[in-house]
């Protein structure tokens, strides 16, 4: 239970400040289980905000207040269940800090330690974007003076993972009933996991055999044109009925995600190694590039934003080039025909 005197409280271990300002209530988290500490914290921040309202001196802004505004305009977006598990990691390490004492060297330190827990550099990356962006953000808004410099780390190029046909019928053959028609829909139309789950009816049209994204759905911002073929048509039929608004359910409710235990367990009784569920989306790229899709087309499909980040796909559609290699085998049978002519 949270024990209250001179202004503080615990909740757990931590102190938190809780005093009236001019009729506003002012609660932070001191970010301290050392009550000298949160002590005087709270005599910092009444100092702090008389000088504000005295002095007219800019607030002293803290992560968390930067947090919650960052967040709040970022909700509905795909990646929020992503940012939120990064923001709830990033907790302990720069609550009730301020904005102002986010140097370069506390988040060379917040690098380290998550190194230290073992995971890949992308992994580590993805806590330094969600720090710089919110710092970025704290700058525009003028709680900060600048924004300090997030070096990010290398990562390694990564060969594209898709499955084979015999991966596809092992895969659906294990995945529970309800992920199948999922999995399916990946392979048939490249979506991320967040706009497949978060499909409602209302962005399908079945006469003209199209869906799409709105733009606020979409990774890239802009809406997503998502063409169904008969295959993709034929799984929307199947769950017609089961839910009034979302076409991907389970026990009558919407999923918010499908790459959990389950998924991994039937990964494992499938045999297939180094695959995740974007490695669908991989798939379907894979497969338009071999089958003769442009790459201005699928960049199309796939809602990327520049060609480059679809040429990762190209080495899948060599076979124009074949007629060029075979040139030089021609040469060679030439050079060797007309060697055996005049030997």
């Amino acid at each position: 239970m949270a024990r209250k005197q001179d202004g503080l409280y615990q909740r757990g271990e931590i102190w938190w400040v809780r005093f009236n300002h001019h009729g506003r209530e002012i609660r932070r988290s001191t970010g301290t289980t050392d009550r000298t500490a949160a002590e005087e914290y709270r005599d910092q921040l009444k100092a702090s905000l008389w000088r504000q309202e005295k002095l007219g001196e800019r607030p002293e802004y803290r992560w968390e207040e930067a947090v919650e505004r960052w967040l709040i305009d970022r909700l509905d977006r795909p990646t929020a269940y992503n940012w939120k598990l990064t923001l709830r990691w990033l907790h302990p390490h720069l609550c009730g800090v301020r904005l102002a004492d986010i140097t370069r060297e506390r988040i060379e330190a917040i690098k380290r330690a998550k190194q230290k827990e073992g995971v890949k550099p992308r992994t580590v990356n993805d806590v330094l974007n969600v720090i710089r962006s919110i710092l970025r953000a704290a700058h525009e808004w003028e709680w900060i003076d600048r924004a300090p410099v997030v070096k990010t780390l290398q990562e390694p190029t990564r060969r594209v993972r898709y499955l084979t046909d015999a991966e596809e019928v092992r895969l659906l053959r294990e995945v529970p009933e309800h992920m199948a028609p999922i999995v399916r829909f990946a392979l048939c139309t490249g979506l991320r996991m967040s706009n497949i789950l978060g499909l409602e009816w209302s962005q399908i049209d079945m006469t003209r055999r199209v869906a799409w994204v709105h733009p606020d759905q979409a990774k890239e911002s802009k809406a997503i044109p998502v063409p169904l073929n008969s295959d993709a048509a034929q799984i929307l039929r199947e769950q017609m009925g089961q839910h009034l608004s979302h076409v991907f359910t389970y026990q009558g409710e919407p999923m918010r995600r499908v790459n959990g235990r389950a998924w991994r367990n039937a990964l494992q009784r499938a045999g297939i190694e180094n695959f995740t569920f974007h490695c669908l989306r991989h798939t379907w790229a894979s497969r338009h590039i071999q089958s003769g899709t442009s790459l201005h087309a699928l960049m199309e499909m796939g809602g990327w934003s520049d060609v480059d980040m679809v040429r990762k796909y190209a080495h899948f559609g060599a076979e124009h080039l074949v007629e060029h290699a075979e040139r030089i085998a021609r040469s060679a049978q030439k050079s060797a025909h007309k060697e055996k002519a005049t030997g």
